[in-house]
Formats: C-alpha cells, sequence, structure tokens
C-alpha cells in the first residue's frame, strides 16, 4: 500500500521498567481528601446505590426486549422444524434460507446489549451454534468465512492471504489444529457434531419424533450485527455459496438493521434475495425505551440521588441530537452520580433515610460548617428569628438536631413530588396542542427550572381543561386517582380521599338537572370536541374568548361548579408539592447541578482535549517536572509536546531543518548537557529517530501535511486557540 509521509522508518522503543500505578475507583475518592473515613463512607454509598440503579436498569432492559427476543426464539424453532414436514410449501421454504430482519432503529450503541442477550437466549434454548460478526472484521469475503466458521468451530482456520497479519499472533500450539476455510469443511464439523449428539443414553426415553429431530439437528445462526456497514458485494457472494450448502446445513441468517428494511433491497439484488426467506421484526423505539427507563428510575423517589433540571436537559440533549442511545443515557447518570459523590463531601446523606440521619449524627464540626455555607441553608437561616438564626450558627448540636427535621423534610418532597408530576401529565397530555409538553419529561423539565403554575402554558392548559365534557374530566380524574392510589404518603393518602369525594359527587349528578341548561352544556363541550379536529392558533384563541363570554353571561350548571372545584383542587396540588428543588433546604447534598462537567465529560471537543494535552501535559500525566507556571511546555515533556509548541511559533510552512534543530537545543537541556560545550543541541540518530516520531505523530492528529512547494518543509493546518 502506498504511503504519503513526512519520513518513513521503523523504531524500536523498549518498555520502561518501572510500571506506573493504576488508581482505583476508590483511590479516586480517598486521593487528596483530608477526611478519608468520610470518602470511604461516600464511596462505599456511591458503590451501592449504582449497584442498585444498575440492576433495576438490567432487568428493565430484558422487560423491554423480552417480547421481540421471544419472537426471535420462536422464529429460529419455527424454521428448524419447517425441514421436517414433506409438503411442497414446507419444501420450498426449506430451499431458501430463512432470515430474520431485526430493525433496531439509530441507537447503534445500545445494539450489542441487544444481540449478546439474543446470542445468550439462542444457545441456552435453541441451537449451541451461534456466530456473530461485524462488517468492521469482514472486509472480505475471506475474512466473513474464517471469523464464521472460528466462532462456530472454535479452532483457528486457515486463509490463503500474504497479507494476513493476524496468523502471527496465534500460538505454535494452534497452528497445527487449523482447518481449511470453507463451508465444506463447516459441514463435516457440523455433521461430527450432530452424529454425537444423536448417539445418546441408551436407556433414555425419546420424545416426539419432530422435537427430537430438532434436537439432533440444531440451526446454524449467524448473525450480521450491522447489515449496513458490510461490503454489499461481500455479502451477495458470501449468500450465494451459503445457498449451495442449506440441503447439508440448516443455516439461518439473523440481519441487524439501524435504519429501513429497504436496505436489504438497495444491498442486495433480487437474484440473491430471493435466496432468502425474510421475516421482519420491529424493536421498541428508542425513544419510548428512553420513556420508560426515564419513568422507573429517573422520576421516582426510590432513590435519593436526583439531577437538577439543567444536568437532565445536557442528558436529554445529547440523546436526541447525537446518538439515540440509552445506554449513553445511563452512562450520562452514572458519570453524574460518580461525580456528585467524588465532589460533594455532605453527599454521605444521600442515601436511604435511617442512614441518613445515622451518618448526620456522624459528622463532625467541618462537615457542619459545610452545611452552613450550603445556599439553601442560608436562605433557610434568613427565614428564621434572631435566636434561632444564632443557634443554627453557633450550636452544632442544635443544628444536628434542625437538619434530622429538615431531612425528613425533603424525603417527603421527593415522595409526593412524583404522583403529583404524573396526576399533572395524565391531566395535559391529552389536550390540543400538548401545552405542558407531550412526554413526562418536558413536564418535568418545566417543573425543575421554576414554578411551574406561572408558566403560560400551564394556565392555558388550565382554561382548556375547564372546558372538557363531564364523561372526559371523569375519565383523567380516575386516571389521576389510580396514580395516587399506591402512594403510602399520608398527604397523598388525603389527596386521594378528596378526590374519590370529588368523584362520588359527579357521579351523584342528577342527569335531569344537568339537561336543564342544554345551551350552557353545548357551549362548553362542542368547542372542546372542535378542537381536537382544528389546531389552529387563531381558532383557539377565538374559542377561548368565547368561553369566557359565556361563562360570565350565564349562570354556572352544578356540573360547571364541581369541574371548577375539581380542577381548583388539582391546581392546590401543583402549587403545594409541585415546587422546583432548589427551593427545598438541603437539596445540595442529593441533587448534582454541575452541567458542565457532564457536557465536558460526554460531549468532549476532540481538537480542545488534544490541544490541551499537548500545551499542558502536566494536566494528564499529573507529574510535577512537566508543571510550568508561566504556559510554556517543559523540556523534559513528551517529545510530541515539544515538537507542538515548536510548531506554533512558525508560519504557514515549517522548515523540517530549522525544526529539527531547535528540538534538538530543548532536548539536550532536558539531558542537563552544559549549554556552553561543542556538543549542546548537536543532532545525533537518537535525537533525530525521536524527531520524526514526533512529526508522524503531529500528522498523523492533523496538525500539519506535507507539501509540494517545498520540499524540505511540512505545512501548518491548525491556527489559534479553541
Amino acid at each position: 500500500m502506498s504511503t504519503s509521509s513526512v519520513s518513513k522508518g521503523c523504531f524500536v522503543f523498549k518498555p520502561s521498567a518501572k510500571k506506573r500505578k493504576t488508581l482505583s475507583l476508590e483511590d479516586h475518592f480517598t486521593d487528596g481528601c483530608e477526611d478519608a473515613e468520610n470518602s470511604e463512607v461516600r464511596f462505599k454509598l456511591c458503590q451501592d446505590l449504582w449497584d442498585r440503579i444498575k440492576t433495576d436498569t438490567e432487568v428493565l432492559q430484558d422487560e423491554l426486549n423480552r417480547k421481540i427476543l421471544d419472537s426471535l426464539l420462536d422464529f429460529t424453532r419455527k424454521c428448524s422444524t419447517t425441514r421436517q414436514h414433506s409438503d411442497w410449501a414446507s419444501q420450498m421454504r426449506a430451499s431458501e434460507i430463512p432470515t430474520a430482519a431485526l430493525v433496531l432503529g439509530v441507537n447503534v450503541p445500545d445494539h450489542d446489549m441487544t444481540f449478546q442477550s439474543l446470542s445468550e437466549l439462542l444457545q441456552q434454548s435453541v441451537t449451541p451454534h451461534v456466530a456473530s460478526v461485524q462488517a468492521k472484521e469482514c472486509g472480505a469475503l475471506k475474512h466473513l468465512m474464517k471469523r464464521v466458521l472460528e466462532r462456530l468451530m472454535g479452532t483457528v482456520v486457515a486463509v490463503d492471504d500474504d497479507d494476513e497479519e493476524e496468523e502471527d499472533e496465534q500460538t505454535s500450539t494452534n497452528l497445527h489444529k487449523s482447518v481449511h476455510c470453507s463451508l465444506s469443511t463447516l459441514c463435516d464439523w457440523y455433521n461430527k457434531k450432530t452424529k454425537k449428539s444423536s448417539s445418546g443414553t441408551p436407556g433414555k426415553k425419546r420424545s416426539s419424533p419432530v422435537k427430537d429431530e430438532q434436537q439432533q439437528q440444531p440451526p446454524v445462526v449467524i448473525i450480521f450485527k450491522d447489515l449496513e456497514a458490510f461490503n454489499p458485494r461481500v455479502l451477495q457472494d458470501f449468500i450465494l455459496i451459503c445457498s449451495r450448502y442449506i440441503e447439508r446445513l440448516p443455516l439461518m441468517f439473523i440481519f441487524g438493521i439501524a435504519t429501513s428494511p429497504s436496505t436489504i433491497q438497495h444491498m442486495l439484488p433480487h437474484s440473491v434475495s430471493s435466496l432468502l426467506c425474510i421475516e421482519l421484526f420491529q424493536s421498541l423505539s428508542c425513544t419510548q425505551h428512553l420513556a420508560t427507563v426515564i419513568d422507573k428510575l429517573i422520576l421516582t423517589s426510590r432513590f435519593p440521588f436526583k439531577l437538577n433540571g439543567k444536568v437532565f436537559q445536557v442528558l436529554i440533549s445529547i440523546f436526541l441530537y447525537h446518538d439515540f442511545s440509552v445506554r449513553n443515557f445511563i452512562k450520562g447518570v452514572q458519570l453524574a452520580l460518580l461525580e456528585h459523590f467524588h465532589s460533594q463531601p455532605l453527599s454521605v446523606l444521600c442515601c436511604k433515610k435511617k442512614e441518613a440521619l445515622c451518618n448526620l449524627m456522624q459528622l463532625n464540626h467541618h462537615d457542619l460548617e459545610r452545611i452552613r455555607q450550603l445556599l439553601s441553608f442560608k436562605r433557610y437561616v434568613e427565614k428564621q428569628e434572631h435566636q434561632e438564626q444564632v443557634n443554627l450558627l453557633k450550636d452544632d448540636g442544635h443544628l444536628k438536631e434542625v437538619c434530622q427535621r429538615l431531612i425528613k423534610d425533603l424525603r417527603k418532597y421527593h415522595k409526593n413530588y412524583y404522583p403529583v408530576l404524573r396526576c399533572l401529565h395524565a391531566l395535559t397530555s391529552s389536550l390540543p396542542r400538548y401545552p405542558l409538553g407531550k412526554q413526562i419529561r418536558e413536564l418535568h423539565l418545566i417543573c425543575l427550572e421554576k414554578n411551574v403554575w406561572e408558566n403560560e402554558d400551564y394556565q392555558s392548559a388550565m382554561k382548556l381543561l375547564k372546558m372538557l365534557a363531564k364523561d372526559e374530566l371523569i375519565t383523567l380524574l380516575q386516571r389521576c386517582a389510580e396514580i395516587l392510589q399506591p402512594v403510602k404518603s399520608k398527604k397523598m393518602k388525603s389527596a386521594l380521599a378528596q378526590l374519590e369525594e370529588l368523584l362520588a359527587k359527579f357521579k351523584q349528578l342528577d342527569t335531569a338537572a344537568v339537561e336543564t341548561a342544554p345551551s350552557v352544556e353545548e357551549t362548553l363541550t362542542s368547542p372542546v370536541k372542535n378542537l381536537q379536529k382544528k389546531t389552529d392558533l387563531f381558532q383557539l384563541q377565538k374559542t377561548l374568548l368565547e368561553m369566557n363570554e359565556s361563562r360570565r353571561s350565564k349562570k354556572l350548571s352544578p356540573f360547571e361548579v364541581l369541574r371548577n372545584e375539581a380542577l381548583e383542587f388539582i391546581d392546590g396540588l401543583v402549587k403545594s408539592h409541585l415546587c422546583p428543588p432548589e427551593s427545598q433546604t438541603l437539596y445540595e447534598v442529593c441533587c448534582y447541578s454541575s452541567s458542565a462537567t457532564v457536557r465536558r465529560h460526554l460531549n468532549a471537543t476532540p481538537r480542545t482535549s488534544i490541544q490541551a494535552a499537548l500545551s499542558s501535559p502536566y494536566y494528564y500525566l499529573q507529574n510535577n517536572i512537566l508543571k510550568t507556571e508561566d504556559g510554556s511546555v517543559s523540556n523534559a515533556a513528551p517529545d510530541i509536546c515539544i515538537a507542538y509548541k515548536l510548531h506554533l511559533e512558525c508560519g504557514r510552512l515549517i522548515n523540517l531543518y530549522d525544526w529539527l534543530e531547535a528540538y534538538s537545543t530543548v532536548v539536550s537541556g532536558a539531558e542537563g548537557n552544559d549549554p556552553d560545550s561543542d556538543n549542546f543541541g548537536k543532532v545525533d540518530e537518537v535525537k533525530h529517530a525521536r524527531f520524526i516520531q514526533a512529526v508522524s505523530e503531529l500528522e498523523f492528529l492533523g496538525f500539519i501535511k506535507s507539501t509540494k512547494q517545498k520540499t524540505d518543509h511540512v505545512a501548518r493546518l491548525t491556527w489559534g486557540g479553541c
């Protein structure tokens, strides 16, 4: 393969005898902390909390994927039994390769987990012969064939290729066991395997003939994880070869598709696709998956750790505008959890109520001073009387007693917040134009930012609710009662009792009394029916104005009075329990708010990170020798950092010889040579080799490139900082 580079060469670098000490996660918690015991407690709490979240997440994802995985298992079982039937339709079907087209969506990072679960279930219940391949390891037909045979047979497969470098990595003990790369070899291996499995225990009773035959001849499943990334020609040739062995080998394909089922038609001509018996399977969309994860893991009081509005918005934005990956969203929650427990010493109170109260009593004076410095606690102190303020700021014992009550109030706030949030969402999500958002996460973000009842959209939603008919309103209120039913909070039980009383009043309304004012009822209900059909903003405003005029000029019916009473009750619940978390005292101990840190880690800019590493290597290596104060690079820095710093002082074209001499001078100073000696700054073979490597690395990173203007020069590609 032809290459174009500043220089060419082969160099050997021996690894250092001293291995760098690797720090565990627990070491990062305790490193540089004054209170090591507090750090150990925080690390344990963080680990326990994340284990709980991780376990619940895995169970939830298994439940979400269960339907599609069960459908795929049934498909493989059905295809394996089709070969045993003798009717004409089944024979025609058996001459084709059964293929499952699994549409997973564009959230590619989540596909690995789905395919892993699918492979495990197939091996446990259908067939032990399952192989998964990816496009990046199957650039040519021989590579695809090699990967399939190796993963099915569990042995080394020999490929006649002079450029195959991976064979050198195999040990000498495996070389003599290599087999020829062809499907005939796979057929012979499969026949031996099935003969061994068919010769079972003599005294063992046989099951039904079809089931017994299925166990003796399990299908050979090949999973193509990323179908769009495969070379179409390679895929076509592989299918053509497999179709010739379908009578000897019960093959089955599973295509992982990220975009659309039409991808198969675009990649495979009719002569090839006609060899496949394709059945389509559609997985749950990533947005539905995320909505379920947020509802079960974020919008719950089971976990004390919370995200503030900005952090939650960053995670949602990365999901919607970058990768649609639920897996990466959960990783973002994990990152926020780690950062919170690492950076907030008071996170020892972010745990279960009993454990939090116990940890509170063990806090020392320094930790109590941290509580006094919290902004939410300062606001709480300012609202107290003078003597109480003195006690809170001076008496540690009194502070602990008050904080016990505040922590309990914080737990009650979270227990009441989420049921009321779901009730409000149930009422407003069915309204025209979704004034408070269609998804509950949109409503949650509004509540996190400010008082939701001060929002114009909330006021519009309440006006629309006052236009609902009797049956519609009763249905929504019954849904709210179902939401409040399992909640054990005293305030929620009281709210449920009041709601059930309102529902009873609605049912007791005399229909005859309602019919006495048909004109009022019709004017109130008919516009709502029109609003369900029309979404014109002008029409909506006109209808609202007409309703206000009719409400002023006409006497309210008993239903309207009761409807207003019900909506006032809902409005009171919202104002009592949907205050932003920042309004609660001590919210900082359980709420993570550094959105910039999360954005920097999850939505990193590579160029900025690379330039920061090259300009300030101490930031990453944490070596005191590399620490400088004036922004310059130490002469003991890595070679690429020195070369990068010198190239910043040059213009558009850089003379390689001048660059080499400057580099040699800097490196000689790091070696401790006498500046007055004749050999100081002299270029030797070692320095020359190190310089060539540094320049090649800068070219690979995209900072320079070779130019035809001058043979001994390179062109600079980047200017300024990020």
